[in-house]
């Protein structure tokens, strides 16, 4: 009843609006995308190392306004090139009808993303470091995570806010080594008779400053279980003077069933040296330090707790000949816990967005 209620008022309130924004207005079609190469070389323990090349993502971006408020958004996403027998995936992450009324108010209602963490909705290669996005997006925050939804959004006197009514995830599928990732429904027939609720808020007044918080419920359900979720994370992002400093902390709680606390946060230090040669290019080297565990807390506790708990430091590179393009390049170091056992990562790959 509730989420109907939802709907009928989000509808009444644009029907007096929509007779304003016809005048005065082209239409027009709008294309984008973005794109990502690597390279990648893992040697875990003391098993052999492997290296592979992987287009990791091809993804165009359609859009088409009706008017100044009236919009249709969409992105299509390519992975891994190559999509048979259950390698690759071709997934349709976005595809909603956008109203904005004002700064103060504007809501969008289809396949969408929801606002938990700084990557899950913008995630184009040349906005973070790392040639992959970093473990915490993997296994606490996991990006891109999309479905079917609805958002209302603002701002107002540098506040940001957005509440999202989002599909329900699948407790069936939650994992002591990867949360609730496993538990995305990907808009693919998701039960309609429970939703994950999300509210979120950031402060933006801080010239090159980002930092707030969401917070979010779902009683998910599957066909053997049935575990009430909330997600909490705190983020901040700091970019101007030529330094670059990320900071995010998440926390996910389920109430019943093995697995009790997913936990993990990571911190990104960069600065762009070619500032000190008055050079064009940006040449962003930069260090991350990550701590996650998606086991942190079990009903049986024990090892449980620390097979899945890892630390990780990398170093690397970011070079940006333009803002749309990057080339990257690193080296990471994973610790886990449970017997100290050591894995490194060597990564490069070349990024763009349009």
């Amino acid at each position: 009843m509730k989420t109907a209620y939802f709907f009928l008022v989000t509808f009444l309130l644009t029907q007096s609006l929509f007779a304003q924004d016809l005048d005065f207005f082209e239409p027009k079609t709008t294309i984008a995308g973005y794109g990502e190469l690597h390279y990648n070389n893992e040697k875990i323990g003391s098993a052999p190392s492997k290296s592979i090349w992987d287009f990791h993502r091809f993804v165009l971006f359609f859009g088409y306004s009706w008017t100044e408020k009236w919009s249709f958004k969409s992105e299509v996403e390519l992975e891994h090139n190559f999509v048979k027998n259950g390698q690759g995936e071709l997934e349709l992450e976005q595809a909603y009808v956008n109203y904005h009324h004002s700064d103060l108010f504007g809501f969008n209602v289809g396949i969408i993303l929801p606002s938990i963490g700084l990557i899950n909705e913008f995630h184009e290669p040349p906005l973070f470091f790392g040639t992959e996005r970093p473990v915490y997006h993997n296994l606490i925050i996991p990006t891109t995570w999309f479905g079917s939804g609805a958002s209302i959004y603002g701002n107002y006197n540098g506040f940001e806010y957005r509440l999202t009514l989002f599909e329900t995830l699948n407790s069936d599928k939650f994992s002591l080594s990867q949360g609730i990732r496993p538990g995305r429904m990907k808009g693919y027939k998701t039960d309609a008779s429970r939703f994950l609720y999300s509210a979120r808020l950031d402060y933006l007044n801080f010239p090159g400053l980002k930092v707030g918080g969401s917070f979010s419920f779902n009683n998910a359900k599957g066909d053997s279980t049935n575990i009430d979720v909330t997600i909490s994370e705190f983020h901040a992002k700091y970019e101007a003077n030529n330094i670059t400093a990320v900071f995010e902390f998440g926390n996910i709680s389920y109430n019943s069933g093995e697995l009790r606390a997913s936990r993990g946060y990571y911190f990104d230090l960069g600065y762009n040296i070619a500032s000190l040669f008055q050079l064009n290019p940006k040449i962003i080297p930069f260090v991350r330090y990550s701590d996650i565990n998606t086991a942190a807390e079990t009903l049986s506790g024990g090892d449980n707790e620390k097979l899945y708990h890892f630390t990780e430091w990398m170093i690397g590179l970011n070079v940006k000949p333009l803002e749309q393009v990057v080339f990257k390049l690193d080296y990471s170091e994973q610790t886990r816990k449970l017997d100290d056992r050591k894995s490194k990562f060597i990564n490069f790959g070349v990024g763009y967005m349009f």
